[in-house]
């Protein structure tokens, strides 16, 4: 009868653990020891919703102070809605190149054509469609 008990628990336990999901690893991405938040998929801050050769920036996000590749990325992982940063705020240090590890202001990132200041590597141009949804802008370019 114990032996039939056992077995009993023994299949339970091994049913239960298999309908919990399994666990995945942690993946950790960080820039010259800042944490990348989100998705990311490589070295350089692209993530799964953004992937482009010109896709090598992370954005800190005003609400959080976290670093982030994208928007998408931030409604995904965090608690909480994304705030944008005040025009007032563009000195601050809340852009990051993947490939070299800059911090840049805002105001430096937007008036760089496109390129990093430091290293030169391209930015994609199409992120500044998205500038709304991270910094604010004069309403008639929304």
């Amino acid at each position: 009868m114990k032996i039939l008990l056992l077995s009993f628990l023994i299949l339970f336990s091994c049913q239960v653990l298999a309908q919990q999901a399994p666990l995945l690893p942690v993946v950790r991405s960080e820039i010259k020891g800042i944490n990348i938040y989100g998705k990311t998929v490589d070295n350089q801050t692209r993530c799964q919703h953004w992937h482009s050769d010109l896709d090598i920036i992370a954005i800190k996000f005003k609400c959080c102070e976290k670093y982030y590749p994208c928007f998408s990325c931030h409604e995904e992982e965090a608690d909480h809605k994304p705030e944008v940063w005040p025009k007032e705020e563009f000195d601050t240090k809340a852009i990051l190149c993947g490939v070299c590890g800059s911090e840049l202001t805002i105001a430096a990132y937007q008036a760089s054509g496109n390129t990093c200041p430091n290293c030169t590597a391209a930015f994609n141009p199409g992120c500044s469609n998205h500038y709304h949804l991270y910094f604010e802008v004069d309403s008639s370019k929304k």
